[in-house]
């Protein structure tokens, strides 16, 4: 309820300005079913009602309370007037100021502080107040609240030491009162079953589970206080625990002495029947002011401390780090405190536990679903940096993570969504400032289990239906051979694999050097946009280096299987350079060689040519790159042409069903284009038929053990002089490529 009166507008009253008065108002009802909207009722003649005033409403069969919130001159449109209820009476005036929502968003947004600490220092010291008021009916519930939350952060601001002290002679009442409660007797007969007993209109579960659950949530105070503690690694675990086991046991305990005595209609109407049934009555009011004040005092220890901290860390914006300033020896967050104070004070004019506990709830809930959920994956990565003191089973810390976010739905499901953006939006927040954090990263542990999983799930045998070009690129400098890496890179569409590697000459870098280059071009690749890992090797001659890093790079059945490389002009290295294509192809790797146009390059990326020579050549990766190539950013709408050769003329036209047949079966958008040859030379025909293309695809032929490569790649690098940039292309032995290209 609270968040959604936060984000209404606030109108100071009518009369102030000097116009007729207001006909209808709005108010917050507060309802056994948690509302989340606001109501609109009428304003009898009689009654002058503020923003911020306590009322007496009609609310179906019911009159319950309600906070007037703004005036309205008119109804809005969705509701008649025969519908509007009128106010009943007006139950306290200026219960909290009329600008109150504004001030909490204000301060909210200003400070930046822990609101789920800060506030709970106010549910705290309202809870105090209450009870001091139904003590003292004459005192107002508002000033105690205030004054009780100023004296704890006064006391804060001392020293966390003295604070602790003081905890000592909380504590001693807190005793003192369930002793006196145990030595109680009943007030009257009860016939309360094991499982409750029935109320004319009993609350929902999950709503006074939501008023409940920050009760319990004390335990935390360990660990915002852990920069305190001596031993933290020893005093967390066992105080935390000691405070669960101690909590569990006198929370179980003490509905089974109430219901013995006293009826369950005086148990939901009296909310001090512990007094009433205690040994020593004003024993129990010691209680509740020493459980109250001691929560309060662990949160505005806490609060500060978390807010140092985040601000020390760089998570807080700039002009917020003065927080992590500490006074005194011990370093106290006196500053961080008294921005807790503000916001603590905000809360406190609310004065209404219904409306702070189901909100502050959320806070919790978010907050130990995030503890579980991390806790979950480090249990379950295992680790070597973790190792906790109490060691939980993964699928325990887990099952809390689930068990959280059903209860967030089960109190209020738009609340657990909205609390779902807020964490999702401050982790976003976080991911894009790219903090340099020294307390790790469960994500990196994360992606290397599912990194881990899944090479060992690779199976040695490649899936045609699977395929995608795992690249290796031989780039040599990225800067100078831009137009390899950008040819690899729309093959993969930033979903394969890519690697840029370069081959040094032996003993021109130290491995420092290495590591330090390849971190600049992967810097490089970033900044163009590129997804590629970068590996460099130092070898004797770049041939050599090449044959290595084939041979060796990998992980297990997760290695390049398409070696994409430039051409040589060096007519010297031209036979080294066939035997190692002829030892790739060996290695059972795809080789793709680009043939560039150094001034041109990829002109207008608007025409593939491929040369089509079957399926059971190249044919078939020829025609998947084009594919892969024409889908990708870069070359999308760039048009496809299918060419094939033919002899004569009373072949062309069944060619070219069959090409069209093929194509339509594949849904290849591409063009087949069928070449009556009459006896001319191919290279005639490739130089008329492609010298407007952007992109030709020619293939390669098949090395051979009996005879020298040199003599085939010679014959293709005549066919392509003059032609625009050429890439050849060839396929890997044993591979089914026309698998690839049939529909799954």
């Amino acid at each position: 309820m609270l968040v959604t009166a936060a984000t209404s507008t606030v109108c100071e009253p009518i009369a102030t300005y000097g116009v007729s008065s207001p006909r209808y108002v709005e108010v917050l009802v507060d309802s056994q079913g948690g509302t989340d909207k606001l109501f609109t009722y009428g304003l009898p003649a009689d009654l002058d009602v503020q923003p911020g005033d306590i009322l007496s409403v009609p609310f179906g069969a019911q009159q319950v309370g309600a906070i007037a919130i703004r005036h309205l001159d008119r109804l809005p449109e969705d509701l008649a007037p025969d519908r509007i209820k009128l106010i009943e009476d007006i139950v306290s005036r200026g219960f909290f100021p009329p600008h109150y929502w504004q001030l909490l968003e204000q301060v909210a947004s200003y400070y930046y502080t822990p609101l789920l600490q800060a506030i709970s220092v106010a549910l705290y010291t309202i809870g105090f107040a209450e009870s001091v008021v139904i003590a003292f009916p004459n005192l107002n519930a508002t000033a105690i609240a205030l004054g009780t939350t100023i004296l704890v952060t006064v006391v804060a601001v001392k020293s966390a030491s003295f604070a602790v002290r003081t905890q000592y002679f909380i504590m001693a009442a807190i005793v003192f009162s369930l002793v006196s409660f145990s030595f109680g007797k009943p007030i009257e007969p009860t016939n309360i079953q094991a499982w409750g007993s029935a109320l004319a209109e009993p609350a929902p579960f999950w709503s006074v589970f939501a008023l409940f659950f920050p009760a319990v949530t004390g335990i935390m105070a360990g660990v915002s206080m852990s920069g305190d503690l001596k031993d933290p690694s020893r005093s967390i675990p066992v105080g935390t625990l000691a405070a669960v086991g101690t909590g569990y046991i006198v929370y179980m305990i003490l509905p089974f002495v109430l219901a013995s005595r006293a009826s369950a209609m005086t148990l939901a109407d009296n909310s001090l029947v512990m007094r009433d049934t205690a040994f020593v009555p004003f024993a129990i009011l010691l209680g509740v002011w020493g459980a109250t004040l001691s929560s309060a005092l662990g949160s505005i220890l806490g609060a500060p401390r978390v807010l140092q901290a985040l601000a020390r860390d760089g998570v807080l914006p700039g002009p917020m780090r003065v927080l992590g300033n500490g006074s005194g020896p011990d370093d106290e967050p006196r500053l961080a405190t008294f921005v807790t104070l503000g916001v603590a004070i905000a809360a406190v004019c609310i004065g209404d536990l219904n409306l702070i506990a189901p909100v502050l709830s959320m806070f919790f809930l978010s907050t130990y679903l995030v503890l579980n959920l991390t806790a979950a994956i480090e249990g379950f990565l295992q680790n070597p940096s973790f190792r906790p003191t109490f060691k939980v089973p993964w699928f325990f810390s887990l099952l809390g993570a689930i068990g959280c976010i059903g209860v967030m739905l089960l109190i209020n499901p738009l609340a657990a969504v909205v609390s779902a953006i807020c964490v999702l939006g401050i982790y976003l927040w976080l991911e894009n400032r790219q903090l340099q954090s020294t307390w790790g990263d469960v994500r990196r542990g994360l992606w290397m289990e599912v990194v881990r999983t899944g090479i060992f799930s690779l199976s040695s045998t490649p899936d045609p239906k699977s395929w995608r070009p795992h690249i290796l690129v031989l780039s040599g400098a990225p800067m100078r051979r831009w137009a390899l890496i950008d040819l690899a890179a729309s093959f993969t569409h930033n979903r394969g694999l890519m690697t840029v590697s370069s081959i040094l000459p032996s003993g021109s870098r130290d491995m420092a050097q290495q590591s330090a280059l390849e971190e600049k071009i992967r810097d490089y690749l970033d900044k163009r946009g590129v997804q590629g890992l970068v590996r460099l090797i130092t070898a004797p001659d770049p041939f050599e280096g090449a044959e290595r890093l084939v041979e060796i790079y990998g992980l297990g059945h997760l290695v390049p299987d398409t070696i994409v490389l430039g051409y040589t002009q060096q007519a010297e290295h031209r036979q080294r350079y066939c035997q190692t294509i002829a030892t790739l192809h060996k290695s059972q790797c795809n080789v793709v060689i680009l043939r560039d146009d150094r001034e041109e390059e990829f002109a207008q990326r608007q025409r593939i040519d491929v040369w089509w020579g079957g399926l059971q050549a190249n044919g078939s990766l020829m025609l998947l790159l084009a594919h892969l190539l024409r889908t990708s950013d870069g070359w999308r709408g760039a048009q496809v042409f299918i060419k094939l050769v033919v002899p004569h003329e009373s072949a062309a036209e069944a060619a070219r069903n069959n090409l069209k047949a093929m194509l339509g079966n594949w849904r290849i958008d591409a063009q087949p284009q069928v070449i009556v040859g009459e006896n001319r030379p191919f290279r005639d025909i490739l130089q008329e038929s492609s010298c407007n293309a952007d992109l030709v695809f020619l293939g390669m032929a098949k090395p051979q053990d009996d005879r020298d490569y040199t003599s085939d790649y010679d014959r293709l690098e005549e066919f392509a002089a003059g032609l625009p940039t050429t890439v050849f292309v060839l396929a890997a032995p044993d591979f089914a490529f026309e698998e690839v290209l049939q529909l799954k």
